[in-house]
């Protein structure tokens, strides 16, 4: 337990399987831009949390990549394109919707069978190492608040830990596999008293669950509340006013259900705006490890269709993302399959403390007595660790340490334990030494008169001797 507390057992190091597709180079040449490639970001400091894995791509791979779950495979496929004769150096640019990184290179700049470094290759890695610089802030961000100690950490730069990055990492839900999603449309009259979000959701916002589907679960509910009262009435919202606007004394927003965490998307109907500056103003804002809220003014019918239900759901799944610790930059996908990577390493991590921290309470009292439930939890626990360590950064992995981060927890905070925690010695001793008061005394006493009869005894046989 310590061992993986400390870092011995498992090195939170993510394998980044790289494949560059060249039609315009025959197969050695690819295999060679690929070996001076690899010797380029290999030769790179400062990658903390990666390990560069690069091919030569195949139909296969390509597939796999571009396939809804891809990211089990090929974290990105770099795609090489020959330029014309105007083209002086090379250019580059993200797919939208895939993740495939589109590199367009001189015709001049192709590295030859015989060269050791190339300028192309020094290109492709810099942008490899600029597109994964916001999964290394990331990694970094988890290794630093971990227990594992710096010795056994990977070399972390830690100017990638930003203050932006810190506010959107805290504001961010804790992981979960399954999150209860809560759509409520509250009005401050008697309309509208109907939503068409059902439709909604499933136009605007069932795409992007789908794509969560392999890191996430989500349940989803509804409700409608009129003549709601918010918690400021004024009409212009600051600032200031946003974190107390949600009525939560009179507004029934549905508890977490089934023990998944719960996050709220709200609706408002109202005449309020939130005044960013003289001139502007916005309709919605984030809760930190809450949910959202949209303001919208009153259509002119009691029944609101999901297209005017569109832009409020655009903005919903926007912050779902938020919340869900998703990166910025890059396509979906590619953000999709950081989130995986990162949130395994993260699982791992919380339950190496957890198990370090259990390991550490046993050591310090002796005398507290596990039961067997923590022992197979504990068990359990390792058992799903050392999965989620050999096949690090895939979906698979996730699982596993979601399941060994879940056991880990169970054990630390078992009941029967958690009682003798705070039922130490010193308590003990004040609970029963009023009952030892009134039967050690007799008992002392007694003791006392047997040894001076006994003493009376043993000197008269003295003088009849």
């Amino acid at each position: 337990m310590m061992n993986w507390a400390d870092g011995k057992s498992c090195s939170p190091v993510l394998p980044i399987r790289i494949a560059i597709e060249a039609p315009g180079l025959n197969e050695k040449e690819v295999q060679n831009l690929v070996s001076i490639t690899q010797r380029a970001l290999d030769a790179m400091p400062d990658s903390p949390g990666h390990n560069w894995r690069l091919e030569a791509a195949s139909q296969t791979s390509l597939e796999d990549t571009i396939a809804p779950r891809g990211h089990k495979n090929n974290a990105l496929i770099v795609r090489l394109t020959s330029g014309d004769a105007a083209t002086f150096k090379p250019a580059s640019s993200p797919h939208a919707h895939l993740p495939v990184f589109e590199i367009t290179y001189p015709p001049n700049s192709k590295p030859t069978l015989e060269d050791e470094s190339s300028p192309l290759a020094t290109y492709i890695a810099a942008q490899l190492r600029e597109t994964f610089a916001e999964e290394q802030a990331m990694m970094s961000y988890f290794l630093a608040a971990s227990t594992i100690s710096s010795d056994q950490q990977p070399q972390v730069s830690h100017r990638g830990i930003d203050d932006s990055l810190s506010k959107r990492m805290t504001r961010s839900m804790k992981y979960s596999g399954t999150y209860h999603l809560t759509f409520s449309l509250f009005t401050d009259g008697s309309s509208p008293s109907s939503w068409d979000i059902d439709s909604a959701i499933n136009q605007y916002m069932r795409p992007v669950l789908d794509m969560l589907k392999p890191i996430h679960n989500f349940t989803i509910d509804t409700q409608v509340q009129l003549y709601a009262i918010p918690g400021v009435q004024s009409q212009v919202l600051t600032k200031e006013d946003l974190s107390s606007f949600i009525n939560a004394a009179e507004w029934p927003l549905s508890p977490s259900i089934g023990g998944a965490p719960t996050i709220n998307f709200v609706v408002y109907v109202g005449d309020q705006t939130i005044g960013l500056d003289s001139e502007e103003t916005s309709q919605s804002w984030l809760v930190p490890q809450w949910g959202s809220v949209y303001l919208l003014s009153p259509p002119a019918a009691t029944h609101m269709p999901s297209e005017f239900l569109k832009q409020p759901i655009l903005t919903f799944a926007s912050h779902l993302l938020s919340l869900l610790g998703t990166p910025q930059s890059g396509s979906l996908p590619m953000r999709l399959s950081t989130l995986a990577r990162v949130r395994s390493v993260d699982m791992l991590l919380r339950a190496s403390s957890s198990l370090g921290s259990l390991a550490r309470l046993s050591l310090a009292l002796p005398s507290i007595s596990i039961p067997s439930s923590v022992a197979d939890g504990v068990a359990k626990s390792i058992h799903h660790l050392e999965l989620a360590c050999s096949n690090l950064g895939s979906t698979e992995s996730l699982e596993h340490a979601r399941i060994a981060e879940t056991e880990a927890e169970r054990a630390f905070f078992e009941k029967s334990m958690v009682g003798q925690l705070y039922f130490p010695d010193e308590h003990k001793v004040a609970v029963y030494l009023p009952l030892l008061g009134p039967v050690g005394v007799p008992l002392l006493m007694g003791l006392l008169t047997e040894i001076k009869a006994w003493k009376t005894r043993k000197q008269q046989k003295v003088k009849a001797a």
